[in-house]
């Protein structure tokens, strides 16, 4: 049996390395199951569903498990409050790994939300990785050059720990930041003597979140456009400039989500001469209903919400993309990225 735990950040993508890898080692005919040891037990600030990933890859691996035993566990963010003995905790996802893992080559572990959530009870990554016998692969998102010093620092712990490691991804790369990405950071983990399997461009298709998923998050009411929900959402703006510089600002970001208060006619008109994707009313004040018929013109969806701009910033900013079952074609790139970005043999290799 080989075991690789995939481990990151919130909105690193490693949903989406999980599942391209599961995909292609299946290809290779591996026979792969995918399990999720603990699950974030309510809906995250990102707008993730819980047990959604155990139902996608249950779907994609057609694993004939339960859900319920493909991520076994929930534990939130105030989690000690209602959790169990940890050898209670663990010996569940023993159990339900043993169930997953029959008949499989290998298993796809993704780690918790963050790589150090529970270890308060000692189901961190690390622990994860001990106790299922699993090599470790760290997703690492690229924002800015923190994002390096953030994989110098898993691995350097990893390497601490002694707890072997399947190399770094760094994924979800923008454009402007690929050639240092490969010219500076590569450099500077292999000098470290960490091995990278992956330097993966960003692709809107799939780590851009939909309309309908900023809906969901925002709990809105859909006023117009309900037939578009499926828009990729790029960039977020606030409609708090005045008009005589609306719309060279409004100019610069394309596919965007506009935020601003429900009285902004004047504003929202701006935007929707420009490249938007949604528009985002705020403080539940209805629009002219000049707003509602450009809107429905140009085929923008307008998502009226009760809460203040400030608060609906605060629950968008970390909002990212999630693939669903149905999602043919982020499961497609998914797999595709994997195939044509990560060095997915050495992955295999390590774990021999």
């Amino acid at each position: 049996m080989k075991n690789l735990l995939v481990m990151g950040n919130p909105g690193s993508g490693k949903t989406a390395i999980a599942l391209g890898l599961a995909l292609k080692f299946k290809d290779m005919g591996y026979r792969v199951g995918y399990f999720k040891p603990v699950d974030n037990g309510r809906k995250s600030a990102s707008g993730k569903v819980p047990g959604g990933d155990a139902v996608l890859m249950k779907h994609v691996l057609d694993m004939e498990v339960p859900v319920g035993i493909i991520s076994p566990v929930m534990a939130g963010p105030s989690y000690l409050t209602r959790f169990g003995e940890n050898a209670t905790n663990l010996q569940d996802i023993k159990g339900a790994y043993s169930e997953v893992a029959r008949d499989c080559d290998i298993v796809l572990v993704e780690g918790a939300v963050y790589p150090y959530a529970l270890a308060a009870v000692g189901l961190d990554a690390t622990a994860m990785a001990r106790e299922l016998d699993a090599k470790i692969l760290t997703v690492q998102q690229v924002e800015d050059d923190y994002s390096l010093d953030q994989a110098l620092f898993y691995n350097r712990y990893l390497a601490g720990q002694q707890v072997p490691s399947a190399g770094t991804v760094f994924s979800n790369v923008p454009r402007p930041l690929l050639a240092k990405t490969e010219g500076v950071f590569r450099p500077a983990m292999e000098e470290d003597g960490f091995n990278i399997t992956g330097i993966i461009p960003s692709r809107p298709e799939i780590s851009s979140p939909t309309v309908e998923e900023y809906r969901e998050r925002l709990g809105g009411e859909v006023l117009v456009g309900q037939e578009k929900m499926g828009r990729l959402v790029e960039d977020v703006v606030v409609g708090a400039m005045t008009m005589e510089s609306a719309l060279s600002y409004l100019r610069r970001a394309a596919n965007k989500a506009v935020v601003m208060g429900g009285d902004r006619s004047d504003l929202a008109l701006a935007a929707l001469e420009t490249h938007t994707s949604v528009l985002i009313l705020t403080g539940g004040l209805y629009p002219d209903v000049r707003v509602l018929a450009r809107a429905g013109e140009k085929g923008v969806p307008v998502i009226l919400t009760y809460q203040d701009t400030y608060t609906v910033i605060e629950m968008v900013s970390h909002l990212s993309r999630h693939l669903k079952p149905n999602d043919k074609v982020g499961i497609a790139i998914a797999k595709e990225n994997v195939e044509q970005y990560c060095d997915y043999q050495s992955v295999l290799e390590s774990l021999a």
